[in-house]
């Protein structure tokens, strides 16, 4: 069968839980042991940070601070990696075992599907970010009417709602089977059947596992950034045209994430195109796919433990300054609302001028 995932996001065109051991990197030829070691070494990197830096984030978010709605949108946002970061100890062992799964197939199964729910609720959320960015500078006047916590918490529910029916397939086809050499492989059992030879099977695993990689794009990545990128070029526009915000350091600070999650996830939705598409039997690219997928997990997985670390160098004025003031500036809200406010009173005097 195609693509059958070795952890959450590795994955490798196998036929079968047989071959998925025998599919793990061979640890005795020099390049792929080292991007066997560099991929568990990643994993190790973002589970700590991850953890510990947004574990910080939300104990400042969630109890230090004012619930502001800038405040809920990257306390949502940690907690979306939190969870993630939280359950990434299973891949580490799975990856350091060669591939074995241990660990039940219902923790297969919520392992892969948090993977997602975490990659769909980060990306939702950053376009929930860059939409209430566009709204603050466009209808100033109805964001200071409408734009609370309320709200915020409202479309925070909605996202992670969205989320996770995107990723609920994940915890329908994830599947555990043991191959013949005693390995428990983790996988997607596209076809939800343990037989592989017939072609009925693998007619139905390859047009279910060519429904989630569009699906997956599509709503994961393609639409989310066309609406990004949109949202911060009228933003930019008006910032620049207008001169309406002292400190851009917010509009830094969604830019960093932003970019952040796009260079940590672009290699990965891309050689997943490259493994639907029909040049993925050739060995040329059989040999890439089986190099570039643990890389481009590896920077998946990463980007988990990024946004705190942008939270605090972006927000950092200095090196005296404190982690928490650090958090604090980054997520306060006056330059933002300075922006909605310069643009409400401008077009209130303009509302004023007598008529010619």
């Amino acid at each position: 069968m195609e693509n059958i995932s070795l952890s959450p996001f590795l994955t490798a065109s196998t036929l079968g839980p047989e071959q998925i051991s025998s599919s793990a990197p061979d640890t005795s030829q020099g390049i792929e042991r080292t991007l066997y070691l560099l991929s568990i070494a990643v994993y190790g990197v973002a589970c700590l940070l991850g953890v510990t830096g947004n574990g910080l984030v939300i104990w400042i978010a969630g109890f230090k601070m004012e619930k502001t709605v800038n405040v809920v949108w990257f306390l949502n946002l940690a907690l979306a990696d939190f969870v993630f970061t939280f359950f990434l100890p299973l891949s580490i062992a799975y990856t350091a075992l060669g591939f074995h799964w241990p660990f039940g197939r219902f923790l297969c199964k919520l392992n892969s599907s948090l993977a997602f729910l975490n990659m769909f609720a980060s990306v939702f959320l950053l376009t929930v970010i860059s939409l209430d960015r566009c709204l603050l500078v466009i209808l100033p006047v109805w964001s200071r009417n409408h734009r609370t916590p309320r709200l915020a918490w409202a479309v925070a529910l909605v996202t992670w709602g969205a989320a996770l029916l995107l990723s609920s397939p994940y915890f329908v086809f994830r599947d555990t089977a043991l191959s013949v050499r005693n390995v428990t492989s983790c996988y997607n059992n596209f076809a939800l059947s343990s037989n592989y030879s017939s072609e009925e099977s693998r007619r139905l695993w390859r047009k279910r596992h060519r429904a989630m990689i569009l699906a997956r794009f599509g709503f994961g990545f393609l639409l989310p950034f066309t609406v990004i990128a949109v949202c911060h070029g009228v933003v930019a526009f008006q910032v620049q045209r207008r001169r309406l915000a002292k400190s851009h350091k917010p509009l830094r600070i969604i830019a960093a994430v932003t970019a952040s999650f796009f260079l940590c996830y672009a290699p990965y939705h891309a050689l997943s195109l490259l493994e639907m598409s029909k040049m993925s039997g050739s060995p040329a690219v059989k040999k890439a796919l089986h190099m570039g997928i643990p890389l481009a997990s590896s920077l998946a997985f990463l980007n988990s433990c990024l946004n705190p670390l942008l939270y605090v160098f972006v927000g950092l004025k200095s090196f005296r300054r404190s982690v928490r003031g650090a958090f604090e500036g980054a997520f306060r809200e006056e330059a933002l609302l300075s922006m909605s406010s310069k643009r409400k009173s401008r077009a209130a005097s303009q509302m004023e001028l007598p008529m010619a």
